[in-house]
């Protein structure tokens, strides 16, 4: 097999013979990589599992179509020699014969043209790192880049994960987890930003659906073929995110997902946003892995602590524990984890005191609540010399913490119960040296 080269034929010459180049994607764009180089990737993902780091590294010291004819001379002579196999040493070249001896088992059922016209029949495209709408944060992958993207929906990739935010967990969710998720995505899609997961039952599947409830973008990364979505539970759900969002995989159609496609899946879902968050994960939950590969490629990490007789959340605590993850509660705090602006600090009810300097905290506390006494009988209960107590005091009742009728003190109302009024270090004003 050899990629058409670049002339006015636009074929491909395979095992089902050689045939026109559908379009990728519908019209061609401004810019668009060439024939050969979409069908030369779209023949290494089939030929290859994802993640294979032998068939990355060659992809990228050759180049897609010169990796493929150098792959292919190599097959037809049964061994590895030549080309990249110079400046080797023994090690990389086992490394390589064995890479090609579980190609060879793949090489006759590889057929790019059929695979790219399948997807075109679908309404998608087929993605590659040389078109300038691949998401560039995918190269951080270094070798395990995926040779391409296949994608279903009419959104531009690279606009939807733009500002993106990974939200994941556990298959075996709670109610806790759910409403949590919910929660988190609807602020994620208030504030314009889109929510990726892996369209799994559980935390997954409340993600996307939050997101499309919102009015929101989404996109699933599925570890099988697009032809095939799963699980089969969630089809009209996977197909409502094509609408706005996308869904996209690295392998061509047909593929059947497996254990070890999800795990790989798992590494686009880290590279493609801004913050992985995890919502719920139990200590050996699929999540970790993704949250593994996010802080591998230094992205910033959230967890969602949960009750800790929970085992739901065992894996969130495991994360937090081992300072693998920050602890967020909510979307603000993952907007600002994202790289948004800072979350809010919290408003909380303030009680008497709060604010004060420790000699005014102390008068405070020194006053009764009901009947009056003079300046003098502060002084002890206080710890403070008779004008420093008196200094408090007028601070104190300028404040309205405390008042005094005929030269008797005691707290008022406002000193005696909580209060919403503004803190009483505006009131009174910041710690005086004289003032502790």
């Amino acid at each position: 097999m050899t990629v058409a080269r670049d002339d006015d034929s636009g074929t491909w010459e395979g095992p089902s013979g050689g045939g026109e180049v559908p379009p990728i994607g519908g019209a061609p764009d401004r810019g668009a990589p060439d024939r050969e180089v979409v069908l030369a990737r779209a023949a290494w993902s089939r030929l290859v599992e994802p993640g294979d780091l032998v068939a990355g590294a060659l992809v990228e010291a050759l180049g897609p179509v010169e990796a493929w004819e150098w792959v292919r001379a190599a097959l037809d002579r049964g061994r590895a020699d030549g080309g990249p196999q110079e400046g080797l040493g023994q090690q990389a070249r086992a490394q390589l014969d064995r890479a090609l001896g579980g190609w060879a088992a793949r090489w006759d059922g590889v057929d790019p043209r059929r695979d790219v016209d399948g997807i075109v029949r679908l309404g998608g495209r087929v993605l590659v790192p040389e078109d300038p709408g691949w998401p560039a944060s995918l190269d951080d992958l270094g070798p395990a880049t995926p040779a391409c993207l296949w994608q279903l929906g009419e959104a531009p990739l690279v606009r939807l994960v733009d500002r993106s935010v990974a939200v994941i967990g556990a298959r075996a969710c709670t109610s806790y987890g759910e409403r949590v998720a919910a929660e988190i995505v609807g602020g994620l899609v208030d504030a314009g930003w889109t929510v990726v997961s892996g369209g799994a039952y559980g935390i997954d599947a409340v993600a996307h659906r939050a997101a499309l409830a919102a009015g929101g973008r989404t996109v699933a990364v599925l570890a099988g073929g697009l032809d095939r979505p799963y699980p089969a539970g969630n089809v009209r759900l996977l197909a409502a995110a094509t609408q706005e969002g996308a869904l996209i995989s690295e392998v061509p159609l047909g593929s059947v997902p497996s254990r070890t496609r999800f795990l790989q899946r798992n590494r686009l879902i880290a590279a493609l946003t801004r913050a992985t968050v995890v919502v719920e994960a139990a200590w050996r939950s699929g999540a970790l892995s993704t949250a593994g590969h996010a802080a591998g490629l230094l992205r910033p990490v959230g967890a969602v602590p949960g009750p800790v007789t929970s085992a739901a959340s065992a894996g969130c605590h495991r994360l937090l524990r081992d300072g693998a993850a920050v602890c967020v509660t909510d979307a603000a705090e993952v907007l600002e984890l994202a790289g948004g602006r800072p979350a809010p600090e919290p408003i909380l009810d303030l009680a008497p005191g709060d604010g004060m300097g420790p000699m005014a905290r102390r008068v405070l506390d020194a006053l009764p609540l009901r009947s009056g006494v003079p300046a003098e009988a502060l002084t002890r209960p206080a710890g403070l010399a008779l004008g420093d107590l008196l200094a408090c005091l007028g601070r104190l009742e300028l404040a309205g913490f405390a008042v005094q009728h005929d030269g008797r003190w005691r707290r008022s109302s406002r000193g005696a119960h909580d209060g919403h009024e503004p803190s009483s270090a505006t009131a009174v004003g910041p710690a005086r040296p004289d003032d502790g």
